[in-house]
């Protein structure tokens, strides 16, 4: 890889052990990527802050310096780490306090986190603790370079704000924290970003479960390709957008797509293409939308809901607001619980707002941080969940062993007041 003489010179360790450490590492990782060289990036979105019992073994052997060098630098050493070069923020992490009580999730897991917290914001990182950083504030431009994790975050990144990130790893992230650099490849090329595969919406799509639906019958269509949607898509708004990219990266590898005349790269669908012909188009209909229910809905068999989630990727101040209204003045099951998962930021406005209170009062959580799928924890005895989530219902029946329900969540709140899921399609 072609290096600038300031590149050269962190790699030769004129900035310290870490530095250099990391300049190596993203040499390494842009030779095996055919990366011709890199690029500057001021934006860093990784992870570091969450526990598990690796980097807890780590700790005690050297301290978060020695799990940092481990984990985010790909070193053997235990290194000194410096302040983070660049702006970089921790996406979410494991559950906080105020999930304390509710599952199995351990305590120390807890005390552990907040001991993170305080060594890495002592050296530059915000702890977001969000999986949509660009709800609380990190919203790059377009065509910013950046080094993002986190395949709902990415796609999102790079489709609805026109920025350039792939999706990195823990690794390559930290490298990139303490660097500003990131190899130039894959969507960081303007040619890598044009639309691969055309998939066109012949029926309506128009609300939150509707573009979740899409989203998944696109991912699994196209799996790691770039595709331009077109059709009768309706109210494409920031919640839908969110849910609609997150579903793409879920049931594919999705990492950027468009949507003519919505998305940033994309005024048209030839543009979208980069000026070439638009292929044929894989056409989504009522037949592919009642196959993708049936497959968001083949993990549920019984029909008496213990625990429903909402807020994945995490919920938008509109979401919450909906949450609350549907609860106004009403009672949960007991038989049943509701976690509404947002970010910290956002939980402060929800809470100014009265929704919280609302969402409490009715008998619901209203958390932050995390995720059960990040956690790997719900509350204790769940057999059969709600979500109005393509990406809950894909993933969390595999890590938790439990049943899962996808719907509307209109449909959600119903099982969460009734214990009972009737939701159908329409």
């Amino acid at each position: 890889m072609r290096l600038t003489e300031q590149e050269k010179r962190m790699r030769d360790g004129d900035e310290g052990d870490a530095v250099a450490a990391a300049m190596d590492l993203l040499i390494r990782y842009g030779d095996a990527l055919g990366a011709e060289r890199l690029v500057e990036t001021r934006n860093v979105a990784g992870t570091m802050t969450q526990p598990s019992p690796a980097k807890a073994a780590l700790v005690a052997e050297g301290g978060w310096e020695r799990a940092f060098a481990v984990i985010n630098l790909d070193s053997d050493r235990t290194l000194d780490i410096p302040p983070m070069r660049v702006p970089t923020c921790q996406l979410q992490h494991g559950f906080g306090a105020d999930a304390e009580g509710l599952t199995a999730y351990p305590v120390q897991n807890i005390r552990m986190q907040d001991e993170a917290e305080s060594y890495f914001t002592d050296r530059g990182v915000t702890v977001l603790a969000t999986c949509t950083p660009y709800q609380v504030g990190n919203v790059p431009a377009r065509d910013e370079h950046c080094a993002w994790m986190e395949s709902s975050a990415v796609v999102y990144a790079n489709s609805v704000l026109g920025a350039r990130t792939n999706c990195e790893g823990a690794a390559s992230t930290g490298a990139a924290s303490l660097t500003g650099k990131i190899p130039y490849w894959g969507n960081h090329v303007p040619e890598n970003r044009y639309a691969t595969h055309h998939v066109s919406a012949e029926i309506d799509v128009a609300d939150f479960r509707e573009w979740g639906m899409l989203g998944y019958f696109v991912g699994e269509a196209v799996q790691e390709a770039r595709p331009a949607v077109t059709g009768r898509l309706h109210a494409a708004g920031d919640s839908n957008l969110k849910h609609f990219g997150a579903a793409t990266a879920t049931s594919g590898g999705v990492e950027i797509y468009h949507l003519p005349g919505v998305t940033p790269e994309a005024p048209t669908l030839e543009a979208a293409f980069g000026g070439r012909s638009p292929v044929e188009p894989i056409r989504y209909g009522k037949r592919e939308r009642a196959a993708v229910y049936e497959t968001l809905n083949a993990q549920g068999t019984s029909t008496d809901v213990d625990f429903v989630l909402l807020g994945c990727p995490h919920a938008s101040l509109e979401q919450v607001a909906e949450i609350a209204q549907l609860l106004d003045g009403r009672r949960l099951s007991t038989s049943a619980q509701l976690w509404v998962m947002l970010p910290r930021a956002l939980a402060a406005e929800s809470l100014r707002a009265g929704w919280t209170r609302t969402i409490m009062r009715a008998g619901g959580h209203v958390l932050t941080d995390s995720c059960p799928a990040m956690s790997r924890a719900a509350p204790p005895g769940t057999r059969v969940m709600a979500t109005d989530s393509a990406k809950q219902a894909h993933y969390l029946p595999a890590i938790l062993g439990i049943e899962a329900w996808f719907g509307t969540t209109a449909e959600c709140v119903d099982a969460a007041l009734t214990g009972r899921w009737r939701g159908e399609l329409a």
